[in-house]
């Protein structure tokens, strides 16, 4: 079956521990297909909903990533690494005080709307044709230009000991890791990030998702009925 014959989009609930490139890469040697890409990176720790573009989609890539995203998350306080997530090493722990309910609600409101973001170092953000991550790796911090993001919304759903449940919908380039560090810099006590799952893009969910053990164990002829049209994202819109 040719790129042709499985042209479109697919919904893809990816797995904790691989990167977004080993899912393109997993269903283009499946199925033999030569274009395949994604729209909307997802961290290797993080799981949930990628929108995966095979053959003539690839050309929607663009506005596909425009669309907004939610997530489901859990930070925990009391620690800070230099990733802002549960992958990277810790590099400063304080003291987690009682934690007030709704000062955590009303901390979260202060989030919403146009705000500046420092990319993480721990990113595939370039600078002078190098890769943060690269940098960092190497031990080497360099400054970074602050990104305009918008937050639509960020609901805290539960709070447990050092641990807080929370939602969020923001747009495109929004890194949830540093809204954690930043969260937990201004509750006082610091924060990363140890759970992330994407829900949504623009209105697609990730309940209408394939997983990647149900992908890579049909045959073409089955996949090409979960083939999403290009039209169902190009009537997107984001919020």
């Amino acid at each position: 079956m040719s790129d042709d014959d499985l042209s479109g989009i697919l919904l893809i609930n990816k797995p904790k521990g691989i990167t977004s490139h080993d899912v393109i890469d997993s269903i283009r040697k499946r199925f033999r297909i030569k274009k395949v890409g994604h729209a909307g990176t997802l961290d290797p720790m993080a799981t949930g909903l990628l929108i995966v573009l095979i053959g003539k989609a690839t050309k929607i890539s663009q506005h596909a990533t425009e669309l907004s995203k939610t997530y489901e998350g859990t930070m925990k306080l009391g620690e800070i690494t230099d990733s802002h997530d549960a992958e990277g090493t810790v590099i400063e722990r304080r003291t987690v005080n009682d934690i007030n309910p709704n000062v955590v609600a009303e901390l979260a409101k202060k989030f919403l709307g146009d705000q500046y973001q420092v990319p993480p170092m721990f990113s595939a953000k370039k600078i002078n044709g190098q890769k943060l991550y690269k940098l960092a790796r190497n031990g080497q911090v360099v400054a970074r230009k602050p990104q305009v993001i918008h937050i639509f919304s960020f609901d805290i759903v539960d709070i447990r000991n050092a641990e807080i449940d929370f939602s969020v919908t923001c747009s495109k380039g929004t890194y949830v890791r540093t809204l954690a560090n930043d969260f937990g810099e201004k509750l006082g006590c610091g924060a990363h990030l140890i759970r992330l799952c994407r829900t949504k893009i623009g209105d697609l969910s990730v309940e209408n998702s394939l997983t990647m053990d149900e992908i890579l164990n049909m045959r073409a002829e089955d996949l090409k009925k979960h083939i999403l049209r290009p039209e169902e994202i190009l009537l997107q819109t984001t919020h």
